[in-house]
């Protein structure tokens, strides 16, 4: 009989952040709600990359993420969908507050200064 040549893809148990820049910014920091957050994530974003776009979010005090629904082809998986979207977008930079209560992932405009 014939040597079983089949391959299997291994299921990711996290997302592979390797390319990205993190910034992990704890309680303490005054955020109240998504608007303050997205803020504060867009002051960091401007800092580190410049001119950016936000790419994907998501905000766990409403169980909401952008882009919407991306996370529903993403049910079985360990990864959810807006870090996915993220990440093969091209986002370079992850701001992550309180524990992943708002995490926004970001695009830098201008790809020649990195």
């Amino acid at each position: 009989m014939p040597e079983n040549t089949e391959t299997y893809c291994e299921i990711r148990r996290q997302a592979d952040l390797s390319g990205l820049e993190q910034v992990y910014i704890e309680g303490g920091s005054g955020v109240q709600d998504y608007l303050q957050a997205m803020k504060l994530a867009e002051r960091t974003a401007e800092e580190k990359l410049g001119e950016f776009m936000l790419l994907s979010w998501y905000d766990r005090d409403r169980d909401f993420e952008s882009p919407q629904h991306s996370s529903e082809c993403h049910e079985d998986s360990a990864v959810p969908g807006y870090v996915d979207y993220g990440i093969h977008h091209g986002a370079r930079l992850m701001v992550d507050i309180e524990q992943g209560r708002f995490v926004f992932f970001f695009l830098p405009l201008n790809l020649d200064t990195e």
